[in-house]
C-alpha cells in the first residue's frame, strides 16, 4: 500500500494536531473556571440612587448685583425725571434744597454702609450720588450761569466733577480704609467707582476747551495727545485695576486719534512751516510711544510701544524732508529717516525698545523697497513684450527697450540708491546678526536689482544696457561660483543657489532684449551657450548651468534656422544637434548630478525638434528617426536600458509617418515592422528567464498584429486577407500547442476562430433564416436545462461527500 503523503508528513500532521487540541482544551477549561466563579460569586447589589438635587439657577451674590444695579438704575431715572420735568413746579430755594439734600444724603450713606460691611449696596448708592452731582451741574448752569457758553461751561464742569469725584472716591479711603493691597496712596480707596469715573469726567475738559476757543486742527490734535500722554502716566503708575482699564482705553482711543491726526497733518503740509508743526505733533506721540515701551512692563508691550514709536518718529523727519525736497527724494528721505533707527540698536535703552525700532526702521525699509517695485518689474517683464516684435528694430535707448507696452513710473531717478542703500545696511547687519545668510542673500538680491533697473533708469544707450546686463550674468554667475567655493561645496546652499538662479533669469532677460535685431540675437544667444558651458565646466554650477547653456543653444539653433530663412521643418533637423550633444555630454559625465538635468534639458530641445517638423510628415519620419538613434545611443549606457523602449517607439512612428507619407493603408505594414522585433525580443528573453510568461514575451507582439488585421478582415470583402490571417492564426495555434505556450495557442486560436466566423457568416446567416422562428429559443432553454442539471449535480456530489467525511469523524 502507497502512502500519500508519506508516514514521516503524516506524522508531523498528527502531532501539530494533537498540540492544537491541547491547547484549545486549555482555553475551554480556563473559560469554564471563570463562569464558575461568576455564575457561584455573592452579588452585592448597586447602591440606591440619590434623589436629584434641585440646585438654584443663580448663585446669591449674582442675585444681589443685578438687584442693586437695577435699583441704582431706576434711582438714577427717577432723578433725571425730576431735574429735567418736575423742576418747573418748585422755587429756586425748594429746588437747591431738595436736590442738594438728596445728592448729599446719597453721597454720606456710603460711609456707615461700608463700616457695616455692605460694600455692593455703598457702591450702588455712591454710583447715585455721583450721578446726581452731574444733575447738580446741569441745573447751575440753568439757574445760576445761563449765559455762560455751553461748551465752556462743559469743560469747566467736567474739570470740577473729575476733581470732586476723585477726592470723594480717596476721601472715602481715609474714612474707611480698606485691607493693605498696596503701598501706593492713590490706590487705597474704599470703592471702586468714584476713581475711574473721575479719570473718565478727566478726558474731557481739554478737549471741550479747545472746541470753545475754536482751535485749530493743529491745536486740537495737541490736545488730544496730551490727553493721551496724560492717560498713558496714569496707566503705567497706577496699580488699581479698574482705573489702569480706563486709562489704557483712554489712552488708545485718543492717541490713535491724535496720530491719525497728525499723520494727515504731515502728508497735506504745505510748506515747511506746516511739516515741522506736523513733525512736533507726530514727535510727541513718538515720545509717548517710547516712553511706554521704556517702562512697560511686559516685553511684548515694550516692542509693540517702541515699533510705533520708530514709525511715528521716521513720519514727522520725513515729513520735514519732503516739505524740503523734490518729489523724488520723498521715499529716499523716509528710507534714510528709517535707517537713522538703526542707530539706537548700540545704545542702553532697555532690550525690548532697541529690538522694536530695529523692527520699525525694517517696516520703513520693506515699505521703501515696496515703491520700487514696479521699476524692477518693468525692467524684468518687459522685454516679454518683444515676442511679438522680434527683429522689428533696435530701440531708442535702455528705457524705450523695457516699456513696450507699459509706461514708465515716474519719480523713478532714485531707485537704483534706494535699492543700493538697503543693500548696503542688510551687509552691514550681517556682520553680527543671528540670520546673517539670510541677510547677504538679501544683499545680493538687492544688489542684482539695482543693476537691472540702472540702464532703464540712467536711459543707456541700447546697446551699453545690454553689455551691463551681459557683464551683470557674467558677475552673478562668478559671485556665485565662488561662493560655493569659500562656504560649502553643496549648490544648494543659499548663496550659490541664489546666484545661479539670478544669472538664470539675467540671461534670460538678455536674450528677450537681444530679440529687437538679428546680429545681436545670435550673438547674446552664442555668448550665453558658451557662458553657461564655461560655468558648468569650472565651478560647480553644473546641475543649473549645463542644462541653461543647452537651452540657450537650442534658441541659437532655431535664430540659425530664421536667420538663413529655412521652414520649421528643415530648423527642426538643425536643433537636434542639442540632444546628440545632450547625449554625448551626459554619457561622458556618468553619475554626475549634472547628467539628469543635461538629459531633460536634450529631451526637451528633441521634443522642440519633433513639434517643429510636425506639420511636414515626410521630415517628421525622419526626425522621429534620428531621435530614435539618439535615444538607442544613450540605451547602450548599462543604467539607461529602459530608454530603448523609447528608440523603439520612435522608430516605430517614424516608420508608421513612413507608411503614412506613402499612402500605405494596409495595417500590417504597420504592425509587423514592430511585431517581429517585439517577438525576437521576447524568444531572447525566455531564453535568459525561463520564468518569463509566455504572455510577457510573446503577447504584446502577436497582439499588435493580430487585432488590427482581424478588424480590417471583418471589414475586407475580398478572400486574401482572411486567407493570410487565418494561416498565419493557424500556423501560431499549431506552435503554441508544439511548444505548450498558452498566449499563442490562445491568441492565434482565438483569431482563428473569429476568421472562420467570418468566412461562414453567410452560411450560417442562411440557415439560420431557414430555420423556424421557435428553434433558436428551443436551442436556449436545453442549453439553460443542461446547465442547471449540472448545478444539481454538483451539488449533491458536495453533499455526499460532506456526509462521508461525518461518517469518517
Amino acid at each position: 500500500m502507497t502512502h500519500f503523503p508519506s508516514p514521516a508528513e503524516e506524522l508531523r500532521v498528527l502531532d501539530s494536531e494533537l498540540r492544537q487540541l491541547d491547547a484549545r482544551r486549555g482555553f475551554l477549561l480556563a473559560r469554564r473556571a471563570w463562569l464558575m466563579n461568576a455564575l457561584y460569586a455573592p452579588s452585592s447589589a448597586p447602591p440606591p440612587a440619590a434623589p436629584p438635587v434641585r440646585r438654584p439657577e443663580a448663585t446669591a451674590p449674582s442675585v444681589q448685583n443685578v438687584l442693586l444695579i437695577l435699583g441704582g438704575v431706576l434711582l438714577t431715572v427717577a432723578a433725571i425725571a425730576f431735574t429735567l420735568v418736575s423742576w418747573g413746579h418748585m422755587g429756586i430755594a425748594g429746588r437747591a434744597l431738595v436736590l442738594g439734600a438728596v445728592t448729599v444724603a446719597a453721597l454720606g450713606t456710603p460711609v456707615p454702609l461700608l463700616r457695616r460691611g455692605l460694600r455692593s449696596t455703598a457702591e450702588t448708592v455712591s454710583g447715585l450720588g455721583l450721578a446726581l452731582t452731574v444733575l447738580d451741574a446741569y441745573a447751575l448752569h440753568e439757574v445760576a450761569f445761563t449765559g455762560a457758553d455751553g461748551t465752556g461751561y462743559a469743560a469747566a464742569a467736567s474739570a470740577v466733577l473729575a476733581a470732586m469725584w476723585a477726592a470723594y472716591g480717596l476721601g472715602l479711603g481715609a474714612l474707611v480704609p480698606r485691607a493693605a493691597d498696596t503701598d501706593s496712596a492713590i490706590t487705597r480707596t474704599a470703592l471702586g467707582l468714584p476713581l475711574p469715573l473721575a479719570l473718565v469726567a478727566a478726558q474731557l475738559p481739554f478737549l471741550l476747551w479747545s472746541f470753545a476757543m475754536n482751535a485749530g486742527v493743529q491745536t486740537v490734535t495737541a490736545v488730544v495727545l496730551v490727553t493721551a500722554a496724560a492717560d498713558t502716566a496714569i496707566a503705567l503708575r497706577v496699580s488699581l485695576k479698574p482705573v489702569r482699564i480706563v486709562a489704557v482705553v483712554g489712552a488708545s482711543g485718543w492717541g490713535a486719534w491724535g496720530v491719525l491726526a497728525a499723520g494727515w497733518l504731515s502728508w497735506a503740509a504745505a510748506g515747511p512751516s506746516a511739516a515741522a508743526r506736523a513733525a512736533a505733533l507726530l514727535a510727541l506721540a513718538a515720545a509717548i510711544a517710547l516712553t511706554t515701551a521704556w517702562l512697560a512692563p511686559k516685553p511684548t508691550l515694550a516692542l509693540g510701544t517702541a515699533v510705533a514709536g520708530g514709525l511715528l518718529a521716521v513720519t514727522g523727519l520725513g515729513g520735514i524732508a519732503r516739505a524740503v525736497l523734490p518729489d523724488v527724494w520723498t521715499v529716499p528721505g523716509y528710507l534714510l529717516c528709517g535707517i537713522a533707527l538703526l542707530a539706537t540698536v548700540r545704545t542702553s535703552a532697555p532690550e525690548p525698545v532697541r529690538r522694536g525700532l530695529a523692527h520699525a526702521s525694517a517696516v520703513v525699509q520693506a515699505l521703501a523697497l515696496a515703491t520700487a517695485l514696479p521699476v524692477v518689474a518693468i525692467a524684468l517683464l518687459g522685454p516679454v513684450s518683444r515676442l511679438e516684435r522680434i527683429w522689428s528694430g533696435a530701440p531708442e535707448d535702455a528705457r524705450a527697450a523695457v516699456t513696450l507696452d507699459v509706461p514708465w513710473p515716474p519719480n523713478t531717478a532714485t531707485v537704483p540708491l534706494m535699492l543700493a542703500v538697503v543693500a548696503g545696511v542688510l551687509t552691514l547687519t550681517a556682520r553680527t546678526a543671528s540670520w546673517r545668510t539670510q541677510a547677504l542673500v538679501g544683499a545680493f538680491v538687492l544688489a542684482w536689482a539695482t543693476a537691472l533697473v540702472l540702464p532703464a533708469v540712467l536711459e543707456l544707450p541700447y546697446t551699453a544696457g545690454l553689455v551691463a546686463h551681459g557683464l551683470l550674468c557674467v558677475a552673478t554667475l562668478a559671485f556665485a561660483g565662488l561662493a560655493r567655493s569659500a562656504q560649502t561645496q553643496r549648490l544648494r546652499a543659499p548663496l550659490p543657489l541664489t546666484g545661479a538662479l539670478l544669472a538664470l533669469v539675467t540671461s534670460l532677460n538678455l536674450a528677450l532684449h537681444s530679440l529687437a535685431t538679428e546680429p545681436v540675437t545670435l550673438t547674446v544667444l552664442a555668448a550665453s551657450t558658451v557662458l553657461f558651458a564655461a560655468a558648468a565646466w569650472r565651478t560647480g554650477l553644473g546641475p543649473l548651468t549645463a542644462p541653461a547653456s543647452l537651452v540657450h543653444a537650442t534658441a541659437l539653433t532655431c535664430a540659425i534656422g530664421a536667420s538663413a530663412g529655412w521652414e520649421p521643418q528643415h530648423t527642426a533637423l538643425l536643433v537636434l544637434a542639442v540632444p546628440a550633444v545632450a547625449a554625448l555630454v551626459a554619457a561622458r559625465l556618468g553619475a554626475s548630478p549634472m547628467t539628469i538635468p543635461v538629459e531633460a534639458a536634450g529631451a526637451a530641445a528633441g521634443l522642440l525638434a519633433i513639434a517643429l517638423s510636425a506639420t511636414h510628415p515626410p521630415l517628421l519620419a525622419l526626425t522621429l528617426a534620428l531621435c530614435g538613434v539618439i535615444a538607442a545611443g544613450t540605451a547602450v549606457r548599462p543604467e539607461r536600458r529602459a530608454v530603448g523602449y523609447a528608440s523603439a517607439a520612435l522608430f516605430v512612428l517614424a516608420s508608421w509617418v513612413r507608411l503614412a507619407v506613402w499612402e500605405v493603408g494596409s495595417p500590417e505594414a504597420y504592425t509587423l515592422p514592430v511585431t517581429v522585433p517585439a517577438l525576437v525580443v521576447g524568444h531572447l528573453r525566455r531564453r535568459r528567464d525561463r520564468t518569463t510568461s509566455s504572455w510577457t514575451a510573446y503577447g504584446p507582439g502577436l497582439a499588435v498584429t493580430l487585432v488590427p488585421s482581424l478588424v480590417a478582415a471583418w471589414g475586407d470583402e475580398h478572400w486574401l486577407r482572411p486567407l493570410l490571417l487565418g494561416s498565419a492564426a493557424l500556423a501560431v495555434t499549431l506552435l503554441g500547442a508544439r511548444h505548450r505556450l498558452q498566449a499563442p495557442l490562445l491568441l492565434g486560436g482565438a483569431a482563428l476562430a473569429l476568421v472562420t466566423l467570418h468566412e461562414l457568416a453567410p452560411y450560417i446567416a442562411q440557415v439560420v433564416d431557414a430555420l423556424p422562428r421557435w428553434v433558436p429559443p428551443a436551442l436556449a432553454g436545453l442549453v439553460l436545462l443542461a446547465l442547471g442539471a449540472t448545478y444539481e449535480q454538483r451539488l449533491r456530489d458536495a453533499r455526499r461527500m460532506r456526509d462521508m467525511l461525518g461518517k469518517l469523524g
